[in-house]
């Protein structure tokens, strides 16, 4: 009996965690940037899963697990401060110049955090890197800064620093 009641308790605290969460809201952020360079030429530096080497707050990338390029692939980035963000590639697609991937583990203050970077071509020439994510604030009572807002506010940081960063490279002939 004693271990029906545990069991039950055990269950009820598990749905009750699960429903915390999914009351957060679901948040999204995309940053887009337009680059004088083709999108094949944008492809081949971005499409490269085992290497984030254009993101000027990144000091190293490396795959941990699976193959480059496939599904199921992750990765270490190591930041200039140290800090470690372990990813997982969801699909990519030479074809529609996509990747899609999702953070097993990271110091930012988000959950199911799932991002998307594409490439296409620009009405006018050159290319549109589009880098999209949906995710939910980790923290049911967040610290100052780690709100709904803030969260948002730091994904499109990272985005905005790397595409811009990226932009620079692409444009002065030197990726990566």
């Amino acid at each position: 009996m004693k271990f029906r009641v545990a069991l039950v308790a055990t269950a009820l605290s598990l749905a009750w965690a699960g429903n915390a969460l999914a009351e957060r809201p679901l948040l999204k952020v995309e940053e887009r940037i337009q680059v004088a360079a083709s999108p094949a030429k944008v492809w081949a530096v971005v499409g490269q899963f085992g290497d984030l080497g254009w993101h000027p707050v990144i000091a190293s990338t490396e795959i941990t697990k699976g193959k480059d390029g496939r599904k199921g692939a992750e990765r270490t980035l190591t930041a200039k401060d140290g800090a470690k963000f372990v990813e997982e590639l969801l699909a990519r697609s030479d074809g529609a110049l996509s990747l899609k991937y999702r953070i097993v583990s990271a110091p930012l203050p988000v959950s199911d955090y799932v991002s998307t970077l594409k490439v296409s071509s620009a009405k006018d020439g050159g290319s549109i890197i589009a880098w999209s994510s949906q995710f939910r604030r980790k923290d049911e009572k967040p610290v100052e800064g780690a709100d709904d807002t803030g969260v948002r506010k730091i994904v499109s940081g990272i985005y905005t620093s790397g595409l811009d960063n990226l932009k620079k490279q692409l444009e002065a002939g030197k990726p990566g």
